[in-house]
């Protein structure tokens, strides 16, 4: 502002050029900012069939999201294998616009113990839904990550709201899962990516 005032004494031609000047450089800036988006979520797949190298869990997955009778999950396997990808696909496909409503995610390893099932979770079980799916979803990342005690409070709950709300568990190691717990879900084994499947994504991105 300052600097605005100051140039308001120079010639009129000169001044409203400056001026012009500041405001581009200012909206470039913001454009730029603005388009940014990482290579993760850009090139993440946006249905539940551009999930790659996955056919067997797609195929079975398919069939649950075709007939909107989702069971209880539990994703499991490698790193960047797809698990988030696919159950968000889903996810966006059974809410549509009602997505942020009725579908609560959450880092388990950011939050791996016994209140965030007691607060967040429990408090969103309990809310009621009236559009289908009659059912909301909660996402548990890193589920493997929870304490055993989180773990037991989690399937005391999934007990309780199993009749309004949909749980999938997402880990690297189904062994960290307690036995109660996974008992409960459906499993889905995500396989490791081969190198030649990796390369061939990249090059299709590239």
């Amino acid at each position: 502002p300052c600097l605005v005032s100051w140039l308001s004494f120079v010639s009129p031609p000169f001044y409203f050029f400056l001026v012009f000047l500041r405001w581009l450089v200012a909206y470039s800036v913001q454009r730029s900012t603005m388009s940014f988006i990482p290579w993760t979520e850009k090139y993440r797949p946006k249905t539940i069939n551009d999930v790659k190298h996955q056919d067997e869990v797609v195929r079975m997955l398919n069939r649950a999201q075709e007939t909107r009778s989702l069971p209880h999950l539990l994703l499991y396997g490698p790193p960047g294998t797809g698990k988030t990808s696919a159950i968000l696909a889903i996810a966006r496909d059974l809410y549509k616009q009602h997505f942020k409503e009725f579908v609560l995610e959450l880092n388990a390893s950011d939050e791996r113990g016994i209140g965030i099932v007691r607060g967040k979770i429990k408090t969103f079980a309990q809310i009621s839904i009236s559009v289908e799916p009659r059912f909301k979803l909660i996402i548990l990342d890193e589920a493997d990550a929870m304490t055993a005690d989180a773990q037991s409070a989690l399937r005391r709950i999934m007990e309780t709201y199993s009749g309004n709300t949909r749980f999938c568990l997402i880990g690297n190691y189904v062994s960290r899962i307690i036995e109660p717990l996974a008992s409960r879900c459906a499993k889905f084994r995500f396989a490791p990516l081969s190198l030649a499947s990796v390369s061939g994504q990249l090059r299709h991105i590239v």
